[in-house]
């Protein structure tokens, strides 16, 4: 069963809108992606040398006698060898690259982090040495600190005791920025072992020179140790190991808070996937997209469904959400002038609390409008947990009123996208179309159930508004 901390949760959500959350990947965030981590790298070195690997090996020393043996070549070979071919499919990393996280640091020398978020369309600007850290890449949206370089560079990688020890000469710069971005922001490590020399160096500096007992809080995922892999060949648990571990593993969990960092235990690996993909939909409670387009408003006055909508993304905006709306005919203007009164009314900045996407109306990139109108609607509601529809008509070439089917299209891309859906029915043509198939598979939107009455039938504004914002409400609490 998936142990779950809401205030995990909550604290990285919270960091999340405040772009304060960093991720530290370490070997562990890329070994599902079929790459391995140090001491099956360093394996075949230290056969050579006559020795073994266990947990106890110290893996830096260790690359160091095989370079003073046999030279920095065999490491270099090893570091391309196993770094520099085709991964699979990372579920976490695509996760993390769907979140607004501008800050990546690793010591990992694959590219999988900067490959998989430029997949997702995220410009990279990349540091692997210090001489990068002086340049700004315009527009970029992720900075991404390789702090042990990477496998186009093997001859730069830090992975012997001279790279450690010379470390502060060769690359300071990245030592003061990763102390001064763990004073300052919240980081999440993921993957990470927390043997390496210079991470325990670093930590031990912001402890030290922060001198207080309450240091920035930070995260990291550890697996909890498992009893069952103490079962020897003859069906024996072998209780001296599994407690020793068991002892260590908690101590160490109890050190790591010193420098602020708290550890959440998992049960499997793919338990942090798991765990990411639920803060993922719970951050994207708190955007709504608001679907609508209308050329008449049915049975609403044209003053009540204009308060209608006006009011309904003020509500949502005072209640902290913020709004995602492509600007339908006759629905989008209200939308935005109730966003601008309650952010105006709060002096608060508007680019932060609403995002508007109005449609082309000519072809470009070498894409039909159809098409450019399509990558519209989803990116748009790619960015949105709950998708609200209201109305649904324009006007067709003869000037006859049809259902809006850009809306349909609409509350296609958001089924697909798995983006909660709440129907306003009661303004009529599309919304009513979209409760009507709702209604025939209620276990998927079951947290319409309690409130398709007042959908399909209200009329009063403010009891439609409230039933909206409660259903959003219980979907924060329940999920």
């Amino acid at each position: 069963m998936l142990r779950i901390d809401k205030q995990f949760e909550d604290s990285i959500i919270k960091e999340l809108k405040n772009d304060n959350l960093v991720i530290f990947g370490g070997a562990g965030l890329s070994r599902s992606s079929g790459y391995v981590d140090w001491a099956t790298l360093l394996s075949g070195m230290a056969s050579k040398l006559g020795l073994t690997i266990d947990k106890g090996t110290d893996l830096v020393s260790l690359a160091q006698y095989y370079s003073n043996e046999n030279g920095r070549q065999g490491l270099n070979e090893a570091i391309i060898e196993q770094f520099d071919k085709n991964a699979e499919e990372n579920s976490t990393l695509n996760i993390l690259a769907s979140l607004p996280i501008s800050v990546y640091w690793t010591t990992n020398y694959d590219s999988l982090i900067e490959d998989t978020l430029q997949k997702n369309k995220k410009k990279t600007d990349i540091k692997t040495d210090q001489s990068q850290l002086k340049y700004f890449k315009a527009n970029r949206d992720v900075v991404i600190y390789k702090m042990h370089g990477d496998k186009d560079h093997p001859d730069n990688a830090v992975i012997t005791r001279d790279d450690y020890e010379s470390y502060n000469k060769t690359r300071p710069l990245f030592t003061t920025n990763l102390k001064g971005q763990l004073i300052e922001k919240t980081f999440l490590f993921i993957g990470f072992s927390f043997e390496d020399p210079n991470l325990e160096q670093i930590f031990r500096r912001v402890r030290t020179d922060l001198i207080t007992d309450a240091p920035k809080n930070h995260y990291c995922f550890f697996k909890e140790i498992d009893k069952e892999l103490y079962l020897n060949k003859e069906g024996i648990y072998e209780d001296f190991k599994y407690t020793e571990d068991k002892i260590n593993q908690a101590l160490k969990i109890k050190d790591l808070k010193r420098y602020g960092i708290n550890t959440l235990l998992v049960d499997e690996y793919e338990d942090i996937t798991k765990i990411l993909e639920r803060i993922h939909t719970k951050y994207k409670l708190g955007n709504i997209f608001i679907s609508g387009s209308a050329e008449e408003y049915g049975d609403f006055k044209k003053e009540d469904a204009q308060e209608l909508m006006h009011n309904l993304s003020k509500r949502l905006i005072k209640n902290d959400y913020d709004i995602i709306t492509g600007f339908g005919v006759g629905v989008g203007s209200f939308v935005i002038n109730g966003v601008l009164d309650e952010i105006y009314s709060k002096g608060n900045d508007i680019e932060d609390r609403l995002i508007m996407r109005p449609f082309p109306q000519k072809s470009s990139g070498g894409k039909v409008l159809k098409q450019l109108w399509t990558d519209y609607r989803e990116n748009m509601i790619s960015l949105a947990g709950v998708s609200i529809f209201m109305f649904g008509n324009k006007t067709d070439s003869t000037g006859k009123i049809v259902d809006a089917n850009g809306m349909i299209e609409e509350f296609t891309i958001a089924k697909e996208q798995d983006s909660f859906i709440i129907p306003i029915a009661t303004t009529g043509y599309v919304s009513r179309i979209i409760m009507d198939e709702i209604k025939n598979d209620l276990s998927k939107y079951w947290y319409l159930k309690e409130s398709i009455s007042i959908l399909e039938n209200e009329k009063d504004n403010d009891k439609i508004i409230n039933e909206v914002i409660k259903i959003i409400n219980r979907l924060k609490i329940d999920l």
